[in-house]
């Protein structure tokens, strides 16, 4: 399906968007959202600072959301692992 232009508005369809599509520019760079400070405190005996990267129902939160590096959020899941593994953090959250 092919999207119709309105000819008063140059390169923009119906919507009221670029008709290219996609996410924007490319060259632009991606601010840094965990600072070195946090990140030096996560450890798997600090269930305080983990429970930022966990969801209210237990689920490890994604780097995409987060902005936490390849190597943070590995770092990350771990430290979650083991707090599970020792009971500092739950699996789940059973429903109230």
């Amino acid at each position: 399906m092919t999207a119709r232009l309105d000819p008063s508005e140059e390169g923009l369809d119906r919507d009221g968007d670029d008709r290219r599509g996609g996410k924007g520019a490319r060259g632009a760079t991606r601010r840094k959202l965990l600072s070195d400070e946090v990140f030096s405190k996560i450890d798997y005996k600090n269930p305080q600072v983990l429970r930022g990267f966990v969801t209210d129902r237990g689920k490890m939160i994604p780097r995409r959301i987060s902005g936490a590096s390849a190597r943070q959020q590995r770092v990350i899941s771990t430290a979650i692992r083991r707090a599970r593994m020792l009971a500092l953090l739950p699996f789940s959250v059973t429903g109230d």
